[in-house]
């Protein structure tokens, strides 16, 4: 089943299977609420709906898409399929015949069914408040350091204000600072953001609708790594099956999505920012409070009934990590369209997408493989990968320990391993100097092997080693003291014979922690690093302009002064929860996970 048309069809169909469980006992939407979500997603469990949120006039709804079957229940197999003809088409219809035209009849009619349509009558519309009073809903405050509660499942809709380029989509999270007013979270490189600039520029207000709820396939329309020019509402349309119903807005010029439960309209005005977050973010770790626009709420219209969505992101797993397993599924066909040499592309949910990826390119003559590198940084949302694995052999990218043994088995470091400093980075990734600010590193592994990897460790450590354990073939874990403890400890490690024979150790503060999973050990190291600071050798040399590295290659993924916290629950709330399990969850048929 697909193409649900709002969220309350998607709910239906989840109550129908029994993967949809209401709590009628009061929960505060104030972290407890977050601390049920997390633990109940950590054993696999199913969509909850709290009926009875403390303080608020509303019910919600969390973990929609906490599994793979659920988002498979939203989107279906269709989407995908539709996607990789298309992506075909070029070929398929090369030359142009009647045959062939005829023989994509059917993919043809699909697609004449993507795209929005007026209606006149929207559920949306039931209700009508001029004065906003956001403390109605059951917004959800995450983590105990949050800055307050934040909407965390918004769809923030935008339009060009020069009339350059199409409307934008995006997922923007916004932090509840008044009853009439929100942050905006506008990162670097959003199209929300872009569109803000320009309307800023001009001394304009810029106006916004904030979306809660709706047909699904917008949630994962406003993620997606599109083209800056392309309108996520053709892909919700698309996933969907049919057309967008949108519905005139009467207190704003951006129509409203007729089937959502509630929408904001309002504007972010020129030149005001006020002070947003921290947060706990989906890297695992709180992004710090900094200066950002505000959108001044005008109008909240919602159902009569209304259901408030929201999500819970922290350390990986959580929900964004199976909406974005998918959405790369979804799209891979097109990655060769756009970029020919490219065959295959994976980003690591494990380390929050943008800290690792591995691409699989084709290597026709020497070096052709930076080229595709290259390519895949400068493409939309990819660009702010931070470390880049780069293969010529077909493999399966999600099996990671099989993916970096090849590369180690291959990579030449001397030649074959680029860092480059001084460049934009993902707003949440806080590793490198400043926000916004960091650096980049690819490494080849392309071509024969040129080495045997070890795999068991025989050296003796120096005394100030802790612990040593194998993660794969070719790739220790040391464990040192923290890098505030003992900054030079990773140099000294670079540069001890034990630890010659590998050609990759990667420091860390807690070594068993980290080989406990392929999950854990991407977590651990991909988001503690920062490639042009936290990258050592053996030895290096300039030579003609390129840095080359002699084996072993030493990652310092300890956490560093100055970085934001790691994100725990706190005792209070944990305690809470575990007391009232029963009470919310009577039936005693719910598992409860550890949510750290």
């Amino acid at each position: 089943m697909a193409g649900f048309r709002d969220l309350r069809g998607f709910l239906d169909a989840l109550r129908a299977r029994g993967d949809l469980v209401e709590i009628d006992a009061p929960v505060d939407p104030r972290l407890e609420m977050a601390e049920i979500h997390r633990r109940v997603i950590a054993a696999g469990g199913p969509a909850l709906l709290f009926r009875n949120p403390k303080g608020a006039a509303f019910p919600a709804v969390t973990n929609l898409f906490g599994t793979r079957e659920r988002v498979e229940l939203a989107f279906g197999d269709e989407p995908g399929e539709v996607v990789r003809r298309a992506a075909r088409l070029p070929e398929t219809l090369m030359p142009p015949s009647l045959g062939a035209l005829w023989g994509e009849r059917d993919l043809f009619a699909k697609l004449a069914r993507v795209g929005t349509k007026r209606v006149s009558r929207a559920p949306v519309l039931g209700v009508r408040r001029w004065e906003p009073a956001l403390s109605r809903l059951p917004v959800l405050t995450t983590w105990a350091e949050d800055g307050g509660p934040f909407l965390t499942l918004p769809l923030v809709s935008t339009e060009p204000p020069d009339g350059v380029g199409g409307p934008n989509l995006g997922m923007y999270r916004c932090q509840i600072h008044d009853d009439a007013t929100t942050g905006m979270h506008w990162q670097i490189g959003k199209g929300g953001g872009f569109h803000h600039a320009v309307a800023e520029a001009r001394g304009e207000a810029l106006p916004v609708n904030v979306t809660l709820g709706g047909p699904p396939a917008m949630i994962l329309a406003a993620i997606a790594p599109l083209p800056e020019h392309v309108p996520e509402l053709l892909l919700a349309s698309l996933l969907q099956g049919s057309r967008l119903e949108l519905a005139d807005n009467p207190a704003g010029p951006i129509p409203l999505v007729a089937n959502a439960e509630f929408v904001l309209t309002g504007e972010v005005p020129p030149g005001e920012r006020r002070p947003e977050g921290p947060f706990g973010d989906h890297y695992g770790y709180y992004s710090l409070e900094h200066e950002y626009p505000v959108f001044r709420v005008k109008g909240l219209f919602h159902r009569e009934d209304a259901v408030y969505p929201a999500t819970v992101v922290g350390k990986p797993r959580q929900e964004d990590f199976y909406i974005g397993d998918y959405l790369q599924e979804l799209l891979s066909p097109i990655f060769p369209v756009v970029m020919p040499a490219v065959t295959d592309l994976w980003s690591y949910g494990e380390t929050g997408y943008h800290s690792l990826a591995a691409a699989v390119v084709k290597q026709r003559y020497k070096r052709e493989a930076m080229a595709s590198a290259f390519r895949i940084l400068g493409e939309g949302q990819l660009s702010l990968t931070k470390f880049l694995l780069v293969l010529d052999t077909p493999r399966d990218l999600r099996d990671f320990p099989a993916v970096l043994e090849h590369v180690l088995e291959r990579a030449d470091f001397r030649t074959d391993l680029y860092l480059f400093g001084n460049l934009s980075m993902d707003t949440l990734d806080y590793t490198g100097p400043k926000v916004n600010e960091g650096s980049k590193g690819v490494l080849l592994g392309v071509g024969d092997p040129i080495r045997d990897l070890p795999r068991e460790f025989t050296g003796e450590p120096p005394t100030d080693v802790r612990d040593v354990r194998v993660f794969c073939g070719g790739c220790l874990v040391v464990e040192t003291a923290g890098a505030g403890e003992d900054p030079d400890a990773a140099t000294r490690v670079a540069g001890h014979p034990a630890f010659t024979p590998w050609p990759l150790v990667v420091v860390v503060d807690d070594a068993a922690a980290a080989v406990r999973s392929p999950a854990r050990f991407l977590w651990t190291t991909f988001t503690r690093f920062e490639p042009a600071a936290d990258v050592l050798a053996r030895s290096t040399a300039l030579v003609r302009a390129h840095v080359s590295y002699e084996a072993p290659v030493v990652i310092d993924a300890r956490l560093k002064p100055g970085f934001p916290g790691e994100l725990f629950c706190d005792p209070d709330t944990a305690r809470t929860v575990t007391d009232r399990w029963r009470e919310y969850f009577p039936t005693g048929d719910i598992a409860m996970g550890d949510s750290d």
